[in-house]
């Protein structure tokens, strides 16, 4: 079997795509390359994992300058002929498409070829790369159920995240509590302000803190929280972040796809600050699938704030029976064999080639 995984550009695209790509190696023994930009995340990671990766020249479409747009427009059809030709040199019997930058030549090239062609979409709302394909695709894997009316074909699979989330055990209360903050592996500064400009309440109430500033931050919030004498434990980044996890009573973050799928796997009761920009809006609408449930709660940008961060953590601290419940709720969302389901649907797309 040969698989090729289209797409790329941040973690929150290639991670998935890297568990899926395992899952196919060790059940189908398949060979797999990847095809994504030299812009994306992927040219670090998907070598590390051991993965051959190709490249192809194509930009954003999105929230970018007419200029910009123009030039990405311009460099479609040629992204288009370069997928052909390492799909013609490749012969994958499927072909992946997980999002982002090289996704939509991808898998245009793929059904041109009328190679069998799975989509991959992590978020309530697809992205734009599939929105374009998704009335062509032969089958979707999708994270919410009210994400299967946009694609033929489409099966609630969840996203593939590291076992050891779900290896987390149940979290005994200690009051005041303990709270893990990131904002994604740079970090993110308005998490990183609001919780510097929430100290004093912080002080107040005696919760631990584990913050993951990211690199630009680190210097000033670490410096902040000694200011204060708040023994808060603060990182750069976080290398163990299912240990991270496991220690705390709740989290506070963004709300991509793939910290979504982490949270309902270590069953985490989650405050979600989605970021503003996010493309098409679906951070916010990953954030509201889960707080509709009971498993999360959730603060805008625009409502952000250090008093109404405190209140909502506070709320959530004090009230232990409602922590186990947004506990349940999260776990009922979990999909632990997430990786596995969506290898054996690619696997079953190559039945008829």
């Amino acid at each position: 079997m040969r698989a090729a995984i289209v797409g790329g550009g941040t973690g929150g695209h290639i991670i998935p795509a890297l568990a899926i790509a395992r899952e196919l190696r060790q059940l189908y023994s398949a060979e797999i390359i990847f095809v994504g930009t030299s812009r994306g995340i992927e040219t670090r990671l998907v070598p590390q994992a051991g993965f051959e990766l190709r490249l192809v020249q194509v930009g954003q479409l999105k929230g970018v300058s007419l200029a910009r747009r123009a030039r990405t427009l311009s460099d479609i059809p040629r992204a288009v002929l370069t997928c052909r030709g390492i799909f013609v040199e490749f012969r994958p019997d499927v072909v992946i498409g997980v999002g982002g930058y090289a996704s939509g030549p991808g898998m245009l090239a793929a059904l041109l070829m009328r190679i069998p062609t799975l989509a991959f979409e992590p978020n309530l709302v697809p992205g734009f790369a599939n929105r374009v394909v998704a009335r062509y695709v032969s089958a979707a894997a999708v994270h919410f159920e009210e994400t299967r009316k946009f694609f033929r074909n489409a099966r609630v699979t969840g996203v593939p995240v590291r076992q050891e989330f779900f290896k987390i055990a149940e979290r005994e209360f200690s009051p005041p509590g303990s709270l893990l903050v990131f904002g994604g592996s740079q970090g993110a500064r308005i998490l990183n302000q609001t919780m510097i400009d929430a100290i004093p309440k912080w002080r107040e109430i005696g919760i631990q803190i584990h913050h993951q500033t990211g690199e630009r931050d680190f210097e000033r919030v670490d410096a902040a929280y000694r200011q204060a004498n708040l023994p808060a434990q603060v990182s750069r980044f976080i290398d163990d972040m299912p240990a991270a996890f496991a220690q705390a009573d709740a989290v506070l973050c963004r709300s991509g796809a793939s910290t979504v799928a982490e949270i309902t796997a270590a069953g985490k009761p989650a405050v979600f600050v989605p970021f503003a920009l996010a493309a098409d809006n679906h951070q916010l609408k990953n954030a509201e699938a889960l707080e509709s449930a009971g498993a999360a709660r959730l603060i805008t940008e625009s409502q952000l704030n250090p008093q109404r961060l405190s209140t909502v953590v506070i709320e959530m601290l004090v009230d232990p029976v409602a922590l186990v419940r947004m506990s349940i709720k999260a776990r009922s969302l979990a999909h632990p064999n997430a990786g596995k389901e969506i290898a054996e649907m690619a696997k079953e797309l190559t039945a008829n080639r």
